[in-house]
């Protein structure tokens, strides 16, 4: 039997009625299909360990929720992790709102779960990296193109900027709240450009 944590048992004592009886047999559960698994309070809710991040519990005033840490890994051919949860998985975690043990899915389904977890911890399988959101492209100022095509040397320096190094004058130059701050903000960044310098130039390492 894996590690107990009395913090748990102390949180389904100060959840709402209703809630009590789905923790403790969601917890009856994940012990049942991983005996090794480790109790803990994460973030003020229950959570259970297992070589990682395994899967968590909360409870609130009106519904409870349940899931698993790696739960995009898991096979869930019957939609129970989010298509066929109450409320669409709309809720935190995957099983979406639990009102009762009714709101659950079979126990064979939870313990084939809990068995899937494990085995992508004990394989060490990590979840893929979220894809990062590509910045969308800024779009020049007019005021700064016409500087720019009135000085070579700030031109050629602007060209050979990574889009990141584009982005800090452009976004300098957009966050200026009077035209006049504008002008002022444009000239001086023609000058760093026409010395070959990046915005934040004055913090570069020697």
């Amino acid at each position: 039997m894996g590690k107990k944590d009395i913090r748990i048992d102390e949180y389904i004592d100060k959840a709402q009625e209703f809630a009590q009886p789905v923790m403790i047999h969601l917890r009856k559960l994940i012990h049942q299909g991983c005996t090794d698994v480790v109790e803990t309070i994460k973030w003020g809710m229950p959570s259970f360990d297992y070589k990682g991040p395994f899967s968590g519990m909360a409870s609130f005033k009106q519904h409870c929720v349940f899931g698993f840490w790696k739960a995009k890994l898991i096979n869930d051919p019957d939609g129970y992790l989010g298509e066929r949860s109450n409320q669409g998985g709309e809720a935190m975690y995957q099983m979406g709102r639990i009102t009762s043990l009714k709101d659950l899915p079979p126990d064979k389904i939870i313990l084939d779960f809990i068995k899937q977890a494990k085995k992508l911890n004990d394989e060490g399988i990590k979840l893929p990296a979220a894809p990062k959101k590509q910045k969308e492209e800024l779009m020049m100022p007019d005021n700064l193109l016409s500087g720019l095509k009135k000085n070579k040397k700030a031109m050629a320096t602007y060209a050979a900027f990574s889009p990141s190094q584009k982005r800090e004058y452009i976004e300098w130059l957009n966050e200026a709240k009077t035209e006049a701050t504008r002008e002022k903000r444009t000239e001086t960044a023609i000058e760093w450009m026409s010395e070959g310098k990046i915005r934040h130039w004055k913090y570069q390492k020697k």
